[in-house]
């Protein structure tokens, strides 16, 4: 299990997606007759909001263009934590198809990754616009696509739940000091992580049986008759010049073929045993 490298960059996906939603923002500022006399696209980056008022601090001449300028957004993963409320069995596996081979991959693990959404402005009305531009959204979820495992096309619907909003004013000190109004939202994005993926031959289900009998009680109930179902090779695979019994097993998954049915009938009480494959 351990020291088989694999790498889906899950976690990755899910921070682009995240910084994704909020790359579209802007605010608008108008004159005192109602007229737009300019509209800003809120720059968003990754980083702890910390990070950018150490730069707008360090900057105290305002006249000066290397400053950073407001509003602006900041985002940063938070937490990692394991979700036992979405758990599903530890042992089960699905298949997926890649092209025409098979994988087997094991259910997924769930995990929640938490959010902080930061909005920096320098004047209430310019966050105002932002929160508002974000709250209709979240009721309290949001939900986004993501392809989580490519290799298997394995897209999954993630909920970004907003779960908390602050609100802080970082306006002290003398009249050199800019301000900053900063709303800090909180998200967690309920996300799963995959393992390692295997090719597996056992794709395809080439044979199925079904015993019917004369009453639900199938302890006490005699069988009847049994139907059986199996694939048929419609292509020479093994390339022999015949098509017959011998191509049956090489037909490859998502590949046509074609069925042979039989019935048989009883008037024993015995079982079938799947795993000793016999009557008893």
């Amino acid at each position: 299990m351990l020291g088989t490298f694999f790498y889906h960059e899950i976690i990755r996906k899910t921070v682009i997606a995240f910084g994704t939603v909020f790359n579209d923002i802007n605010v608008r500022h108008q004159d005192k007759t109602g007229k737009d006399i300019s509209n800003i696209k809120v720059p968003i980056a990754y980083g702890p909001r910390q990070k950018f008022l150490a730069r707008l601090q360090q900057q105290p001449d305002l006249n000066k263009a290397v400053q950073i300028s407001l509003p602006r957004m900041s985002f940063e993963m938070t937490s990692i934590d394991y979700d036992s409320t979405r758990k599903s069995g530890v042992t089960q596996t699905f298949k997926a198809q890649d092209g025409k081979k098979f994988k087997k991959v094991f259910m997924p693990v769930p995990y929640n990754l938490g959010f902080e959404l930061n909005v920096m402005t320098k004047t209430q009305d310019d966050s105002l616009q932002i929160v508002e531009q974000i709250l209709p959204f979240f009721q309290p979820a949001f939900t986004l696509s993501i392809d989580l495992v490519k290799q298997i096309g394995e897209k999954r619907d993630i909920p970004l739940v907003l779960q908390n909003i602050s609100f802080t004013d970082d306006y002290e000190g003398n009249y050199e000091t800019r301000r900053a109004l900063i709303y800090t939202f909180t998200f967690t994005a309920k996300t799963y992580m995959f393992g390692p993926i295997a090719d597996t031959t056992d794709g395809l289900i080439r044979k199925v049986q079904l015993d019917y009998y004369s009453d639900t009680n199938t302890r006490t109930a005699s069988r009847e008759m049994r139907y059986r179902i199996e694939s048929k090779a419609k292509k020479d695979y093994n390339e022999d010049g015949f098509i017959d019994q011998l191509d049956d097993p090489l037909i490859p998954p998502g590949d046509d073929f074609g069925f042979t049915e039989e019935r048989t009938f009883f008037g024993d009480s015995k079982e079938y045993s799947p795993t000793r494959k016999v009557d008893l």
